[in-house]
């Protein structure tokens, strides 16, 4: 893989990011926490569909790719996932797979997905997913992306320490890269990011956030009224 991010361990479980000093996940419960903001944070499992298109920015250790293909098979949705993610720095493979070993009861589909991390794999298709990496920039890769998602997860670093993934301008790309209709979530309530995905289309909502976050944010894309005058 590409440019990949040094990491330390605290507790000798939890991953920290030291290029950005701040944790891969919620030190209080990762999974919990990728259920809570990512899953119902955007009307999930009962939107699904088949062909349902989930984007991230920020792939980390693939916790929330994980609990996304769960929630999907267990949901028993027919037909095919998709889930594109943009990463700056991937993991490797042995961190990655590490990290995923935290949480128990994913470890079968994590074990599934591993021989594809081993491999250095970007894309690959299961019979119920379309998986996709998009290394790099987000703001160079984005742009350039032909895709359009049901449900952005944004979970790049904490807007204070990874600024760039929270800029105007990526957040307008990603309300163009959104159908019709579509939500994103993300933990971080700051005001700029609110106002910035406002300010793109994507209509936002300060919600109960997880565990020690108060708030957290959600949007969804409405369509754009005609002016008739």
């Amino acid at each position: 893989m590409h440019d990949q991010n040094a990491l330390s361990w605290r507790d000798g479980q939890v991953p920290v990011s030291t290029r950005f000093d701040d944790p891969y996940y919620s030190l209080a419960g990762g999974l919990a926490e990728t259920r809570h903001v990512f899953l119902a944070g955007n009307d999930l499992p009962q939107r699904l569909r088949d062909g349902f298109h989930i984007a991230e920015l920020g792939f980390g250790t693939g916790l929330n790719l994980l609990a996304a293909l769960t929630m999907w098979r267990e949901s028993a949705t027919p037909g095919r996932l998709h889930f594109t993610t943009f990463e700056a720095f991937p993991l490797t493979a042995d961190d990655m797979i590490r990290a995923q070993s935290a949480f128990e009861e994913l470890k079968p589909l994590a074990d599934e997905l591993a021989p594809h991390w081993q491999a250095g794999t970007t894309f690959f298709d299961l019979p119920d997913l379309r998986f996709e990496m998009i290394p790099g920039d987000a703001r160079d890769t984005l742009p350039n992306w032909s895709g359009t998602a049901d449900a952005w997860f944004l979970d790049g670093f904490s807007p204070a320490k990874n600024p760039e993934l929270w800029e105007p301008a990526l957040l307008d790309t990603v309300s163009r890269h959104t159908a019709a209709d579509g939500t994103a979530a993300t933990y971080t309530a700051a005001g700029h990011v609110r106002r910035a995905l406002d300010a793109a289309g994507l209509v936002t909502a300060r919600v109960s956030g997880y565990g020690r976050k108060r708030h957290m944010t959600i949007a969804r894309k409405t369509p754009v009224q005609e002016d008739n005058t």
